[in-house]
């Protein structure tokens, strides 16, 4: 295990710079380049102003002023964001100085992490379709047999690992992946029953859902998961990123570009907001998504999800039953050609994003601070970045982004997961194909 011990260094290069590392893939950054407003734009909602208390009823600071976190010129500088605070806040600092100690590494792209009641980890390669236990000393399981096979073309693979929330009776574990299928793939949701030991495996492995039509794409599969404090869990879709998936975005008889509600066994939450409408597929929860990377729940138990945007509009929204979150008719991108998306940023029935960036971020995984060793990011926002490559901080307030940070530049690395840890420390992955397992605590 390596220390890395540093100051906290405030973002100061540019953001969204164009990233070759992966030129054939969309979330590498080379095709992720936001769309955006001046920062002149960028302002404080006015029923935010003041000095509010934060849950504990301890005041909080004044809300930050200032110039944004530095970053490139507009794509698409002719749309101009909803309202005050849509994009390029206050840049902010944070004050308790962080050290980032490497965990583990030699992973090939690693995409997510779980923690185990014991504190040591599952950890997942895309590429490679490998699952590994990985204690907090860093030594690492030999791969977990019995997993299915994966398409890990481009952005497949197996992606996100989740542990029940009644792992401790059943050992059961949750993951997504990209399943290969006669006429292409599609993302699929799968558990098993976890049998630890020298040579770990699953087995019972079931699966409780495949997101339909297949179509052949390597893109666009989503794949974030996040259980609810009731047991159901949330599954974020893309919606291929080929036209024929976009069409579908916003056409409730298909699971592509949606994020969708089901019980740990597959079956259907009969609260679910589509299961009166016949024609719907009943799992849906939102439909008019992209591409979804990054998911958590806040303090409300309310679902926050972070979009890749197409060349501009990552964005940031609050992720409620039975909205449409407008893509492909509304948003701030364009096609990575340059080429026009939307005729307009706003339509009726489609939800406004609570932040948008410019340029793009290209996010992947996320987490909403709940821990004391950090008590000055309490409710912040952390979401991984792969072109920004930073930990990219939002700080919210009355449900709309007053400040930004982007941390952990020096590491020049992209953040393809970041995930709090049950002693409060946060915990990333590099995406590269010598992967990192760090985590970052207070010096």
């Amino acid at each position: 295990m390596r220390i890395l011990s540093m100051p906290l260094i405030v973002a100061t290069l540019l953001v969204g710079c164009r990233d070759d590392s992966e030129p054939t893939s969309p979330d590498s950054g080379a095709l992720q380049q936001d769309s955006g407003v001046s920062g002149d734009d960028a302002g404080i909602p006015e029923d935010d102003a003041g000095v509010p208390e934060d849950d504990a009823g301890v005041p909080e600071d004044p809300l930050p002023s200032g110039p944004p976190v530095p970053q490139g010129p507009p794509n698409v500088p002719e749309f101009n964001p909803a309202f005050p605070g849509q994009t390029r806040v206050p840049a902010i600092q944070t004050k308790t100085p962080i050290q980032v100690t490497e965990i583990a590494s030699g992973f090939r792209n690693p995409w997510a992490i779980a923690f185990l009641p014991d504190q040591r980890m599952l950890v997942t390669e895309k590429a490679t379709g490998s699952l590994y236990i990985v204690t907090q000393q860093g030594a690492k399981s030999p791969a977990v047999s019995g997993l299915p096979a994966v398409d890990a073309r481009g952005q497949g693979g197996l992606l996100d690992v989740e542990v029940s929330p009644d792992y401790a009776e059943s050992q059961r574990i949750f993951w997504t992946y990209s399943e290969p299928r006669t006429g292409g793939n599609g993302l699929a949701v799968a558990r098993a029953r976890l049998v630890d030991g020298a040579q770990p495996r699953v087995e019972n492995v079931q699966i409780i859902f495949r997101m339909m039509p297949t179509l052949e794409s390597t893109l666009h599969s989503g794949g974030r998961m996040v259980f609810t404090p009731d047991g159901k869990l949330f599954v974020t879709l893309g919606e291929r990123s080929i036209l024929a998936g976009r069409v579908q975005a916003q056409d409730v008889k298909s699971h592509l570009g949606k994020v969708v509600r089901i019980h740990p066994d597959g079956t259907v939450p009969q609260d679910n907001p589509y299961l009166g409408n016949p024609d719907a597929k009943p799992e849906l929860w939102s439909v008019g998504h992209r591409n979804v990377l990054s998911a958590a729940l806040d303090s409300q138990g309310r679902l926050w999800t972070v979009e890749m945007g197409p060349q501009g509009g990552d964005e940031v929204n609050l992720t409620e039953a039975g909205k449409d979150y407008g893509w492909p008719t509304i948003g701030y991108g364009e096609e990575y050609s340059g080429a026009p998306i939307h005729q307009s940023t706003q339509a009726p029935g489609m939800e406004q994003p609570v932040y948008y960036w410019d340029p793009v971020i290209a996010p992947s995984g996320m987490t909403i601070y709940s821990g004391t060793l950090f008590p000055e990011w309490r409710n912040n926002m952390f979401i991984g970045g792969l072109a920004a490559q930073a930990l990219v901080r939002l700080m919210v307030r009355n449900d709309r982004v007053v400040g930004e940070e982007h941390l952990l530049k020096n590491l020049n690395a992209r953040i393809r997961e970041v995930v709090q840890g049950p002693e409060g420390a946060l915990y990333l992955l590099t995406d590269a194909t010598n992967g990192k397992l760090l985590k970052v605590t207070p010096q």
